[in-house]
């Protein structure tokens, strides 16, 4: 299949911003492009309406796994090839979604690895910031095994990262400006006094706030790697 033919599913929503700024990942990662022709063709279901993933995995809200599964036979009716989910959290239930859908669901986690095994520096101790969700469900050790995990304190991932992502003045309120930021690059200070080589945002709202420029060291963001592996893979 040439670059021409593939089409890109996107399982979006989760929040919506995060979506768009992944499609914008999926348009600048795309290689040679002269025209308007040379880019991927890309359905999107935008779905806000997906039952919030933290809240089920702590038992404080209701499953999204119907809803996942539904938006991702859309993109699959639509013709995609493939379904990319910008979403980190979500991923404790694709699992389940593979099963409905004939279309491979990429995996942001493999290409994570792939990326962070092959990164020059020997890469050891890998810091994450991402919801309490994500970190309760261990898909970080489980999926990068090879690595040793750092997480900002229990009062830190409540107080800032959780702040930053879900506050009255956080990311998913519409606000990526200071407050958020400033958080961000507190919990990412504690990790990086605690020696780790690189730090993940492990959310995709995080990117949003936090840019590399905030931290002083690599800042790494999945859905960035897995937008570069959509629009390299033929």
């Amino acid at each position: 299949m040439n670059k021409q033919e593939k089409v890109i599913g996107v399982l979006g929503g989760m929040g919506p911003e995060a979506t768009a700024s992944f499609f914008y990942k999926l348009i600048h990662s795309t290689k040679g492009v002269k025209k308007d022709q040379d880019h991927f063709r890309i359905f999107i279901d935008n779905n806000p309406k997906i039952p919030d993933r933290t809240k089920a995995i702590l038992g404080e809200g209701e499953s999204p796994l119907p809803a996942l599964i539904e938006t991702a036979k859309n993109v699959e009716k639509a013709g995609a090839d493939v379904i990319a989910v910008p979403c980190i959290t979500s991923n404790y239930f694709l699992k389940e979604v593979q099963k409905e859908v004939t279309i491979p669901i990429a995996d942001v986690f493999a290409e994570l690895n792939k990326y962070l095994r092959q990164d020059p520096n020997n890469i050891k101790k890998v810091g994450v910031l991402c919801t309490t969700g994500t970190r309760k469900t261990e898909l970080f050790q489980n999926k990068l095994d090879a690595f040793e995990i750092f997480y900002p304190s229990p009062d830190t991932q409540k107080a800032k990262v959780m702040e930053a992502i879900y506050g009255p003045e956080g990311i998913k309120q519409g606000n990526i400006g200071n407050v958020p930021k400033r958080l961000l690059q507190e919990a990412a200070l504690e990790l990086i006094n605690a020696g780790v080589d690189v730090i993940i945002s492990g959310c995709t709202e995080i990117e949003l706030a936090l840019k590399q420029e905030d931290v002083t060291i690599p800042l790494i963001d999945p859905m960035q790697v897995l937008a570069e592996s959509l629009t390299r893979n033929t």
